[in-house]
């Protein structure tokens, strides 16, 4: 029997994701309601597969992923999402992930995908892995937030919403300290000396996008 820990932060659909894998035999040995107890599930219970939903507080599924991997960890992980940017699909990609399943349908095909990264088999969309292959072939995303990490990404998002370091600290559960490491890095990644300049680099792209 197949072992699993699914960490997801939608009570509800964990709740009917858990239902279908259990009537089709597969066993939970445990779920979480964010990346941090993830990793925690997964340590104690070594499961043959792990399942991450992308948005999720504390720490997002790619941001699980890759603790996996630099820790050598290598079981089969599936990304459950209701979309998937170019920096996260590049990020997943990069990581090795196993399986990419959409929620919309997930219940058809869960199971499937499940079954199979237990194999050993790569479980992802063919026009995803096309266009993740597009986008590292030519060195990545173009778009200045395409270019950093899910987590820089958040923080950045925020400081373009006018957020101050306490505010996004308190909104992605992070120390005030974590968010001016985190802006030291996006500044040296985007070229700009400060919060001011990136939310005006970030707003500026956004209206020559929509122009």
């Amino acid at each position: 029997m197949t072992s699993v820990v699914i960490a997801d932060d939608h009570p509800f659909l964990r709740a009917g994701l858990e239902a279908v894998l259990r009537s089709s035999g597969i066993d939970i040995c445990a779920s979480a309601n964010d990346g941090n107890e993830a990793l925690v599930a997964v340590a104690a219970h070594n499961p043959d597969v792990v399942i991450l939903d992308v948005q999720m507080p504390q720490r997002d599924g790619i941001s699980v992923l890759e603790a996996l991997r630099g820790r050598g960890d290598d079981r089969p992980v599936i990304l459950l999402t209701a979309a998937l940017d170019d920096s996260r699909l590049v990020a997943a990609v990069r990581a090795k992930v196993n399986g990419i399943v959409f929620k919309q349908g997930a219940e058809q095909h869960l199971i499937d995908t499940i079954r199979k990264v237990a194999s050993g088999e790569t479980v992802i969309p063919a026009d995803l892995l096309l266009k993740a292959q597009e986008l590292i072939d030519r060195g990545g995303p173009t778009d200045l937030l395409e270019a950093l990490a899910p987590r820089e990404r958040q923080i950045t998002e925020a400081v373009a919403r006018g957020m101050r370091n306490r505010e996004i600290a308190s909104h992605l559960g992070m120390t005030e300290g974590s968010i001016k490491v985190y802006l030291n890095r996006i500044f040296d990644k985007l070229g700009v000396e400060n919060r001011t300049e990136l939310a005006i680099r970030i707003h500026e792209q956004s209206r020559g996008s929509n122009s």
